[in-house]
């Protein structure tokens, strides 16, 4: 069978097309997106520069392949609203997972349902910034007239799907990070919706309690894209869902770290999950279980602005990190540069410190880089343990998995093993991999077992001799980000 897996993320969309006989991807394509960035952490995309992105990445794909796609499934980053009126018109600019411009919104949300402990302690999440429900509440205090036509409010994927299928439907998974579900039950929490904006719940689509097939691809989208009338189309999910799916961190004691733009730490639980230190996520999964997630928002977006200012390419950005060395000279990186959610700081920056005379070179700040953005997955691994979920290994996907130097930095720091998947584009071959299963039911977990391999030629295991050069190092890492806490929040 021929699936396809529509990755729509930040920075382009990807579309892979999986042959589940052969086990293997027969066609892939992408087409780059560009961002709106703006001051106070606006971060924002049209959201018909997407549909145009789809359309070209199909438009590059063999007709014979492409005509035999039985089904599609969509990964979209998460938490973006997408202000649909009943006419199918997007009314503003979408605003982003990274958008941190409603921070303020956030308080006033918590605020209005006693506080974030109450909030977290009744919906399983806080209200953080990036979250769905703050974006809302800002489109109906700065554009009244605008949230008020406002008839159906949508995530990146589910305006994808609409567009496939002109079917208006959201998934547990996606849902449970608008900061508007209540985990815990599966659903819409009315309080809630209300502290947001009047009259958000007739704007909500009702969340499907299972992940499923929603319908069939529109004709005249089948024309546009040169697919079959028959192609199906699945329920898909949010990126970190469809990555699981893709990484096989669909069953208890699989642990994934992505590292991509944004930095993910992920897990399966059987059971609901919450942390009471709120550092981990209490997300849905798109599979009917449930997907313990650390989020951060500065990822690979700290390496590239490293070397981007160095003018480097990533080989040489690497052998720089490589030849500086564990600790780095001394030096250490606080990547905040778009904020954080973990920790929680919306107003964070990239921060440099301990310069001295001799110990500030492009190799040390290379480094320093590297191990500041693996800082933060500590924090992230350090919260799964608490919460009894045995770490033992990592699956590494993403950019940054591609970097040798990275996935043995990853290792020593983490002092875990590490492998890798053969098919790295995690999100779209997790999507595709989700409609196989949608479309022909049996277990998630047997799905993985047989179309997940893992390269053994990119593993990477921990030096104990450097344990404690990275255990005193986050201590010093912890000290430096918590002194700058009150400036960063």
């Amino acid at each position: 069978m021929f699936a396809a897996g529509i990755d729509a993320g930040t920075q382009s969309i990807k579309v892979v097309v999986y042959d589940s006989d052969k086990k293997s991807i027969i066609a892939s394509s992408s087409a780059p997106l560009d961002l709106i960035e703006g001051e106070g952490g606006v971060r924002e995309q049209k959201a018909g520069w997407w549909i145009d992105a789809i359309r070209a990445c199909f438009s590059a794909i063999d007709p014979g392949i492409k005509r035999n796609v039985r089904v599609i499934s969509v990964s979209g980053q998460q938490h973006g609203f997408v202000p649909m009126s009943a006419k199918g018109d997007v009314l503003y600019n979408v605003k982003l997972w990274c958008d941190t411009s409603t921070a303020a919104e956030c308080t006033e949300i918590e605020n209005a349902l006693g506080g974030r402990a109450a909030v977290a302690s009744r919906l399983g999440n806080p209200i953080l910034p990036g979250y769905t429900a703050s974006k809302i509440r800002w489109l109906w205090k700065n554009h009244r007239e605008l949230y008020e036509k406002t008839a159906h409010v949508l995530l990146p994927h589910d305006y994808i799907n609409w567009y496939l299928s002109g079917e208006i439907v959201m998934e547990r998974g996606d849902a449970s990070g608008t900061g508007i579900m209540n985990v815990f039950k599966g659903d819409w929490d009315e309080e809630a919706a209300a502290a947001v904006a009047p009259g958000l719940m007739d704007k909500l689509p009702a969340i499907s309690p299972k992940p499923g097939i929603i319908g069939r691809i529109r004709k005249e989208c089948a024309a546009e894209l040169d697919l079959a009338e028959d192609t199906v189309i699945a329920s898909g999910g949010g990126d970190n869902m469809m990555s699981a799916i893709g990484t096989g961190a669909v069953e208890d004691g699989v642990v994934t770290m992505s590292l991509g733009t944004s930095g993910t730490l992920f897990s399966s639980s059987s059971h609901p999950f919450h942390d009471a230190k709120l550092r981990l996520a209490s997300f849905a999964s798109s599979t009917g279980v449930w997907l313990p997630l650390l989020c951060t928002m500065n990822c690979t977006v700290a390496s590239e602005t490293l070397r981007k200012l160095f003018e480097l390419d990533v080989k040489v950005f690497d052998a720089a990190a490589d030849k500086a060395g564990p600790g780095a000279g001394g030096l250490m990186m606080l990547p905040f540069f778009n904020g954080e959610r973990v920790p929680d700081y919306p107003h964070g920056e990239g921060v440099l410190l301990g310069m001295r005379q001799g110990n500030v070179s492009r190799e040390n700040i290379a480094r320093a880089t590297l191990e500041g953005v693996t800082y933060e997955f500590i924090l992230g691994l350090d919260a799964f343990r608490e919460n009894g979920i045995d770490v033992s290994s990592l699956t590494l996907t993403g950019g940054g998995s591609k970097s040798r130097v990275w996935r043995q930095l990853v290792a020593d720091m983490t002092q875990c093993p590490v492998r890798v998947p053969v098919i790295r584009e995690a999100a779209a071959f997790g999507a595709a991999l989700h409609g196989m299963w949608c479309l022909e039911g049996g277990r998630i977990e047997d799905v993985g077992r047989e179309h997940i391999a893992y390269d053994d030629s990119t593993s990477a295991y921990p030096d104990e001799s450097q344990k404690e050069i990275y255990r005193a190092g986050y201590e010093r890492w912890l000290r430096y980000s918590d002194s700058l806490s009150q400036i960063f929040r």
